[in-house]
């Protein structure tokens, strides 16, 4: 049985009303556009539903011959840094040590890589605040050499530089020759957008694939001072941009009482939130070091994917919680946004 649509069996219904062959009037014209027209219009209907229906972000019902309605729910996937007492990585836990909580209710993971594979798009931002200017010269060797490291076959690494504003020095590559001479072009600039700068970076990694990890690297003295952006603002561009942020801070006074800590006590919020991590190194010859711990970090990571049960609402921010059996610690994102307008 043949079902018409209803733009189309007007279509129908006019062309069977056409006159004979031979005749042409200018209700006949009308007709044909009125065909046209209705033909456009069922076509556009029909091509606009298929795609709300196989679109990656829409839950879908399907009823398949036997009546079950099946929902169609997305994925959340956790990247997990497990240390041991010692702080080092630990890399060689199994499926069966590891609990993954939504909203306090246990949920099933369905996805668990160890030392995870999926390929990085990494967002390299350096301070060059005058602040900075007497750190930058051994600040664009460290980058360098962090950046000879990162880099693996299949990812990428992009270089900003911000002070009163952001500038991109190098896009998204695998391109180490190029991406070190971007390091070492830093200039001194007033100001430091910090807020801007994790804004921003997210951004810039929330434009990439959602099938590689997204990791946002600063380094900055974390003070804050220009930013159009604020906090908020910042915090949640990360959160949706699923960013694993890690802060460098290099501190011009060592002291609490001589310097503003209110930059980094926003950005050690933003880390622990996404999963991320700060580094405090006390003097500037130590920077290789701390890169090596974010490299290393990296490669040693989890990779946990589940279901979410129940399914949430759209346009909210849900609470995540891994746990690891044993003497473990685990970092990780503590928050994921469920996708469409925010409530």
């Amino acid at each position: 049985m043949i079902r018409w649509h209803p733009r189309l069996l007007f279509a129908h219904m006019m062309l069977s009303r056409s006159p004979q062959p031979g005749t042409y009037t200018r209700k006949h014209a009308r007709n044909l556009l009125a065909i046209c027209l209705a033909g456009a219009l069922a076509l556009a209907g029909f091509a606009k539903a298929k795609a709300g229906a196989t679109g990656r972000a829409v839950p879908d019902k399907t009823e398949d011959q036997r009546g079950a309605i099946h929902v169609e729910v997305n994925l959340v996937s956790v990247i997990a840094s497990v240390l041991d007492k010692n702080n080092r990585p630990a890399p060689d836990l199994t499926r069966d040590q590891f609990e993954i909580y939504e909203e306090g209710k246990p949920q099933k993971i369905e996805v668990f890589e160890a030392q995870t594979q999926q390929p990085i798009d990494l967002a390299l931002m350096l301070d060059s605040s005058l602040s900075q200017q007497r750190e930058l010269q051994f600040e664009g060797e460290a980058a360098a050499h962090f950046i000879r490291q990162v880099v693996r076959p299949g990812d990428r690494v992009a270089v900003f530089e911000f002070a009163d504003s952001i500038t991109q020095l190098a896009a998204f590559s695998d391109d180490v020759p190029r991406l070190q001479n971007a390091v070492r072009r830093v200039t001194p600039g007033d100001g430091t957008a910090l807020y801007d700068a994790v804004f921003l970076g997210s951004q810039a990694l929330a434009k990439g694939s959602p099938e590689r990890r997204r990791v946002l690297v600063l380094l900055t003295d974390a003070g804050e001072t220009t930013s159009r952006s604020d906090f908020e603002t910042a915090r949640r561009a990360a959160l949706r941009a699923e960013t694993l942020l890690y802060t460098i801070v290099l501190r011009p006074v060592k002291t609490e009482g001589g310097r503003n800590t209110a930059g980094e006590h926003a950005l050690e919020t933003i880390a622990d939130t996404t999963g991320g991590a700060m580094y405090y190194p006390d003097e500037t010859a130590q920077l290789d070091a701390m890169f090596d711990r974010i490299d290393r970090e990296l490669r040693t990571q989890y990779r946990l994917g589940y279901y979410p049960q129940p399914r949430p609402p759209q346009g909210v921010y849900r609470q995540i919680e891994v746990r690891v059996k044993g003497d473990y610690t685990v970092r990780h994102r503590k928050v994921y946004y469920s996708g469409g307008p925010a409530e």
